[in-house]
């Protein structure tokens, strides 16, 4: 696959996001196969365009025959990584964390909740199904349980802040850890 910016890439993965919406509701339809005219079409893009971004990530069609939606489906859970477990960290346990914590479809989702952050020391005392930490202790935690998400659930005014050292303890553990 080509190199490309950051900005091209992430514009043409939300588009395949919008493609896939699109491919489920057609197959709960009973559809089984769709050209790029249809999809362009149903996601506001131009036909050329559903071609370019399939292209981008090594989907092919037939001219004649469009693509099977079945096959569109699977390859596109292979670019999002949805057949895979991701182990994912919850910053934030004010009322929207603890709800999230709690929240049955993200196992559905093959999304695992592995530990829980706070600074509030009370918090960090709560018994819970899924350990509450202090900040101090993340970078462990991520590379414990080899950690590529996270979930942001703190104040606005801080959330810049939580970004960025949880993007400094990522590159930490992926790189420098990982060299050692």
């Amino acid at each position: 696959m080509k190199q490309i910016t950051k900005h091209p890439i992430k514009s043409s993965l939300k588009r395949i996001f919008h493609y896939r919406a699109c491919l489920v509701h057609l197959k709960m339809m009973g559809v089984e196969r769709v050209f790029s005219y249809k999809l362009g079409r149903e996601t506001g893009v131009t036909p050329e365009q559903v071609r370019k971004d399939f292209s981008e990530f090594g989907i092919k069609g037939n001219k004649r025959g469009g693509y099977h939606i079945h096959d569109l489906l699977a390859t596109m859970e292979n670019i999002f990584r949805r057949d895979m477990n991701h182990n994912i960290v919850l910053i934030g346990m004010g009322n929207l964390g603890q709800s999230l914590s709690k929240y049955s479809r993200f196992v559905h989702r093959n999304m695992n909740i592995v530990a829980t952050f706070d600074i509030d020391p009370f918090k960090q005392k709560m018994r819970s199904e899924i350990p509450i930490y202090s900040m101090n202790r993340l970078k462990e935690v991520i590379d414990r349980f080899r950690v590529r998400l996270a979930i942001l659930a703190v104040p606005e005014i801080s959330a810049q802040e939580v970004a960025d050292e949880l993007e400094t303890v990522i590159y930490y553990v992926n790189n420098i850890l990982k060299d050692n």
